[in-house]
């Protein structure tokens, strides 16, 4: 029961908000069974006429009609097939981006354990597997059941005899059919797993491509993926073999039914019980049979398919994230005073990444933050961004505590200038503003020009509406700039620059200074930094080690302080100390 709950859970929850073209594809398969069952019957008489000796226009009124019935059938065959793709392309379409939003609102320990592939097989493999769920599970099984109980009506009333022996046939036929089903479900559910296996597989391998080149470990993980394909080879032919079982068996079962159906007919006409028309009806409605019953076995099959499918949809919708929105504390515009409480955190069971992380930043000051990799510096700014929520302790900004706040209206708050920068596959415009078209062109021009990438864009073909391709193909410098101006369109009130600068050139890094006084002006800043230059004029240094704060305090102190860390990073290089 709770299976079928789960099943049908789902099927009205994306099947609801088009119900309009459900019931046209009801109705319109309802009319083909009529169409199915009333086009042999015309056909009977025509072929009773003719070895009559009937008159020709008696003959042709037959012909006729029987065409014309062949052709509304095929027309509703269409008209089925067009609201069956559409339904299911709607519903499927709908899941996978209830999906994929819901992917987007988890927090960042559910990403570290689901790597994408595996995530993309989920959001289009499994509920691709779902589209003939979604689309003609219902209305065909309910269709297959009204057409097989038409097609034993009709031959009940030609002769009782017919009607009797082929409905033993048909439960006969339904009985073998579900039991060869069920050699076939286990295959194709266990090369579903191994599908999704090898897509997170080369997710991951595909998205540490450079760590895996640069540390020469391609020709291993090239003999795991080979690996894992030779254990698909085998779960596929296997899956496939069954299929080809199934289709055996159902080849074979129908053929015995013809035979079976010629002589019962025979054994009728013999008697003069029926008409020679009437064998062939008797033929033609076995033939009709094996619609209904080959698709009461398919839609079963696709049921035990889809509810390996649906299990994982369910399961990953069932999944919450750790980091809850806040019941809506509203944090002011302008520069905000940033605060960590006696901040202790952890990522899962590994050992802790900040201990007891205690300080706070005046509004409209700038803190360097410095340590060694690994020492807790990006981990400071994920848990300013809510990617996480600390083990203990608490985070405020202007002192309301963040987990207050809605994590949208954070974000219009806080901004981060990451090392990466990600550029989409879309227009310029589209590519500042995150795709808010609410963004008007004067402001975005005013930012462009604040950040000095005017002369970029007019040597553009299309201006804003330039489509950008992955990677843009703009220069480092230009491609950070752009990240500048994506922040300072957003207006936040405080500004994370996670190494900004750390992979760009000495003259790029002069232009990117310039970029970074106007993007901390009257703001609030945290510049994570490896090279010295970049929090030259911080108003505050932390230096971090080993998730602790080494030392915290104003620049000018720390620097006119011999026996300081920071005065001691000046004196031997901090590129050397903090690589």
């Amino acid at each position: 029961m709770t299976a079928i709950r789960a099943y049908w859970g789902l099927l009205s929850s994306y099947l609801k908000p088009q119900k309009q073209h459900v019931f046209l594809l009801s109705a319109v398969l309802l009319l083909t069974i009529g169409l199915q069952l009333a086009t042999p019957r015309v056909l009977r008489d025509f072929i009773d006429l003719a070895l009559a000796g009937s008159a020709y226009a008696a003959l042709f009124k037959k012909a006729v009609l029987f065409f014309a019935l062949v052709l509304l059938t095929q027309l509703s065959s269409i008209v089925t097939t067009y609201f069956s793709e559409r339904v299911a392309w709607t519903a499927t379409n709908l899941l996978r981006v209830d999906l994929a939003e819901h992917c987007l609102h988890m927090d960042m320990s559910f990403h570290q354990k689901h790597p994408p592939g595996a995530l993309i097989e989920r959001v289009e493999g499994d509920v691709d597997a779902l589209s003939n769920f979604f689309s003609q599970f219902l209305v065909q099984v309910l269709a297959s059941i009204i057409l097989l109980v038409g097609v034993l009506f009709m031959l009940f009333r030609e002769d009782w005899r017919a009607g009797i022996g082929l409905s033993i046939f048909a439960l006969l036929a339904i009985v073998i059919m579900m039991r060869v089903r069920t050699i076939g479900v286990p295959r194709w559910v266990a090369l579903r797993q191994q599908s999704a296996e090898a897509f997170g597989f080369l997710g991951e391998v595909l998205n540490g491509t450079e760590d895996i080149r640069a540390s020469g470990a391609t020709a291993y993980f090239t003999r795991r993926f080979d690996d894992i394909l030779r254990n698909w080879l085998p779960l596929r032919r296997q899956a496939v073999l069954a299929f080809s079982m199934i289709w055996s068996t159902t080849l074979m079962l129908f053929a015995l039914g013809t035979c079976f159906a010629f002589g019962l007919g025979y054994s009728l006409w013999s008697i003069g019980a029926i008409s020679a028309g009437t064998v062939y009806l008797i033929f033609n409605y076995t033939e009709l049979m094996r619609q209904p019953i080959e698709q009461l076995r398919v839609q079963a099959e696709d049921l035990q398919r889809a509810g390996a499918s649906v299990a994982r949809v369910r399961e990953l919708l069932e999944m919450q994230p750790k980091v809850q929105d806040g019941e809506g504390m509203a944090l002011h515009r302008g520069a905000l005073q940033v605060e960590f409480q006696d901040v202790t955190f952890r990522y899962g069971d590994d050992e802790i990444a900040l201990h007891h992380v205690d300080f706070k930043l005046p509004a409209g000051s700038i803190l360097g933050l410095l340590g060694r990799t690994g020492s807790g510096k990006s981990t400071i700014a994920r848990l300013l961004f809510r990617l996480y929520d600390p083990s203990s302790g608490r985070i405020c900004l202007d002192g309301i505590d963040i987990r207050s706040t809605r994590l949208t209206d954070l974000s219009r708050h806080v901004g981060l200038v990451p090392q990466e920068v990600q550029i989409f596959q879309a227009s310029v415009r589209d590519n500042l503003t995150f795709f808010d078209r609410s963004v008007d062109d004067a402001r975005i021009l005013e930012i462009l020009d604040a950040f000095e990438l005017l002369p970029w864009l007019n040597s553009l073909s299309h201006g804003l509406d330039t489509e950008l391709e992955r990677g843009g193909g703009l220069s480092a410098g230009q491609a950070q700039l752009l990240n500048f101006a994506r922040v300072a369109l957003r207006d936040p009130g405080v500004i994370v620059l996670d190494e900004a600068t750390s992979r760009l050139d000495l003259a790029t890094e002069a232009l990117i200074d310039r970029a970074t006084v106007r993007l901390l002006s009257n703001r609030t800043g945290i510049v994570i930094a490896h090279r010295l230059y970049t929090v030259q004029k911080a108003d505050a240094i932390m230096i971090l080690e080993g998730g602790s704060i080494a030392e915290y305090g104003e620049r000018l102190k720390l620097l006119n302080d011999p026996s300081s860390k920071f005065s001691a990073l000046l004196q031997k290089g901090v590129e050397e100390v903090l690589q």
